[in-house]
């Protein structure tokens, strides 16, 4: 067999573009899985140093007591540290990328998820897409986009809540938030989404 060979797929089965498409797919899931593993560890850790009991902490995440026992262990007393009062005005990057994730989830749900953010927000709520900075850019492009276009038919607190979000990601605050980014990212998402929830 030639070197020629051995790089052309068999005749009739997928091209090397379409394979490396399929693994590339199949990465991005098991990627995602093992990212929400490890912010499922993290959160138990921040709920338990807040002083949750660990048997409520295993009912709310369905796991057993001996496995949130396990996590909190791993982790070591006191870490990571528990977080200040979760106001909602808070300036650093993640926990504004995370209020942007909340509100396009509302735009989306207000929207009956035929929204420009829909297939976004959805991408991002699975694992497949990461809020990098280009991302949050283009987030914010399609939230920009659904506040214009459907301006009479969604809360007016969404136009507010997006404007106070984008002077914060537009000046960046040198300031940094209590717990790792992804974690203030979920915090900061599900407290936007209830406040918006509470407001509608």
């Amino acid at each position: 067999m030639t070197d020629e060979d051995d790089r052309r797929p068999p005749s009739g089965f997928l091209s090397e573009e379409q394979a490396g498409r399929m693994f590339a797919d199949m990465n991005e899931v098991i990627r995602a899985g093992e990212e929400m593993r490890q912010l499922r560890s993290e959160m138990i850790a921040l709920f338990a140093g807040a002083g949750w009991p660990q048997e409520r902490i295993a009912r709310l995440s369905g796991m057993s007591q001996p496995a949130v026992s396990k996590q909190v262990t791993r982790h070591g007393p006191g870490s990571p540290p528990p977080p200040p009062e979760l106001a909602l005005d808070q300036d650093d990057t993640p926990w504004l990328e995370g209020r942007l994730w909340g509100l396009a989830e509302e735009i989306s749900e207000a929207l009956h998820h035929d929204a420009r953010c829909s297939r976004f927000v959805d991408a991002v709520g699975r694992g497949r897409k990461r809020l990098t900075p280009a991302n949050v850019d283009a987030l914010r492009r399609l939230v920009e986009e659904d506040l214009r276009l459907h301006r009479t038919e969604l809360p007016g607190g969404y136009r507010t809540a997006y404007d106070a979000i984008s002077r914060g990601l537009d000046v960046p605050a040198n300031v940094a938030g209590t717990g790792s980014a992804s974690v203030r990212r979920t915090l900061a998402h599900r407290i936007q989404r209830d406040r918006l929830s509470g407001e509608s």
